[in-house]
């Protein structure tokens, strides 16, 4: 049965390669659980049920991932549009969190129609080969600096990042951590990272999944011989997963289908649901270009095969998770690490979301996992991704210097979209400046594409 529905002789794939590859995806994605609903608490809703919604959310957006395009990526709330949705459209615009998850929902059903008239897929196939890989190497540079910065072994200082020390680390926060707090997690991070990278060189089969459970184990002994010291005031809580309160599902009732359309009328609304939809299509769409890019997915023409029920799961996924009460679900960078482990079909999608159905029964498990355990992960496979580089022309300067532009833009401007914005504008604006288009045949949407991002600067 899972051959004839995920095809997985015929991408030359096996269902323990494709469940292995599951679970780490689900491994280094598993710290939305606990990131999302901190954040939209801080709009007001209720912390319990959002964690629910999270989880139910990024099941179901998997699956039908899965099933609508046996592509090996994974779903969640994405982060990013959480802070927007929270700092942004509830705290800063003084809209109700009601309204602002009714700007999901509305954008997931636009979304939903851009998939099935094929303009989400048109934007896709328009980005030249050379841009995709750019895309690709930027994604890894900034999943890389994500697993830096989750690990403390980034911090800010007085030349705006510098590397992690107790002093500067308490300097840029303004407390009072020690080194047996914040220290020896990141000693414990660089030693994952080594670890990680040993057993990737001796290529051991599971080897950034083991990365992760090795260095939470060397985490769990500090613990418990004194040298890792919970300081939950400084958000450093303890390794051993918490049972106290048994096994329990939260409610989702605080949450589950609060909509408010009594301010899709005004302006504002539309401004917010534009954001929504902006930021979303071009995270989805660069995660997608990064990821299939490195698992070599795309044919010679650079098209993604089945994109179109890609995109659909994206749509799906955002309306559904609206409805349960979360902000937009999007396809995550972190599908990255599963693909990384050989996940090819949608079996590994399925696994994913089979575990996030499971952490809502063993929630303590999964949320006692540290980011400084998955950090790692994030970190080797930004290694990976960085090795699309080497498909850049860099020969033509007039290929080469957008694509540096879009790579730099993804970890400097923290966002995947901001990355493909510069890398669509730039790239445009040099051919066009240099009389390059003449020779080069540039799809009439990039030039739409690179107009659009010009207004967007202008007016959001």
């Amino acid at each position: 049965m899972l051959e004839k529905l995920f095809k997985l002789k015929e991408n030359n794939t096996t269902i323990k390669t494709e469940v292995l590859a599951g679970i780490t995806t689900f491994m280094t994605m598993a710290y939305i659980l606990a990131v999302n609903p901190g954040i939209l608490a801080a709009a007001g809703m209720d912390q319990g049920a959002v964690f629910t919604a999270t989880a139910v959310a990024a099941a179901i957006g998997t699956v039908c991932m899965a099933l609508f395009a046996n592509y090996p990526f994974a779903l969640a709330p994405g982060m990013g549009l959480n802070a927007y949705f929270a700092y942004t459209v509830v705290l800063g615009m003084g809209y109700s969190w009601q309204t602002a998850l009714t700007a999901v929902f509305v954008e997931g059903l636009v979304f939903i129609v851009l998939s099935v008239t094929n303009v989400r897929e048109a934007i896709f196939n328009a980005i030249p080969m050379n841009l995709k890989s750019a895309v690709s190497v930027g994604i890894g540079l900034f999943i890389a600096f994500i697993g830096l910065q989750n690990a403390n072994i980034v911090v800010g200082g007085a030349t705006l990042l510098e590397l992690f020390s107790v002093e500067g680390y308490n300097l840029a926060n303004g407390v009072n951590a020690t080194f047996n707090d914040v220290g020896i997690t990141v000693l414990l991070a660089i030693i994952g990272v080594i670890i990680t990278a040993i057993l990737v060189i001796k290529d051991i089969k599971g080897n950034i999944l083991w990365g992760i459970l090795l260095t939470w184990i060397l985490g769990i002994i500090c613990q418990f011989v004194g040298l890792y010291v919970p300081n939950p005031e400084l958000g450093f809580y303890t390794l051993l997963p918490d049972f106290s309160s048994g096994i329990s599902i939260p409610s989702l009732a605080p949450v589950f289908f609060k909509l408010d359309f009594s301010n899709v009328f005004s302006l504002n609304f539309f401004v917010v649901v534009f954001a929504f939809l902006f930021v979303d299509i071009f995270d989805t769409l660069g995660t997608l270009i990064g990821v299939s890019t490195k698992a070599g997915m795309l044919d010679e023409e650079g098209k993604l095969p089945r994109i179109k029920g890609a995109l659909m799961a994206d749509a799906v996924g955002t309306t559904f998770g609206a409805v349960l009460g979360t902000s937009t679900t999007t396809t995550f960078v972190e599908s990255a690490s599963g693909v990384t482990e050989g996940g090819r079909t949608g079996l590994t999608a399925l696994t994913t979301a089979v575990l996030f159905a499971l952490s809502l029964l063993l929630s303590p498990i999964f949320l006692a996992i540290p980011s400084f355990a998955t950090a790692p992960a994030l970190i080797i496979v930004g290694f990976y991704m960085l090795s699309n580089v080497v498909n850049i022309n860099f020969a033509d300067y007039s290929e080469a210097i957008p694509c540096y532009i879009c790579i730099g833009a993804m970890p400097f401007f923290y966002s995947i979209s901001e990355g493909i914005s510069m890398g669509v504008i730039s790239y445009v604006a040099i051919h066009l400046l240099t009389g390059k288009y003449k020779e080069k045949k540039i799809s009439p949407l990039m030039y739409v594409l690179a107009v659009l991002f010009i207004l967007k600067y202008i007016f959001l």
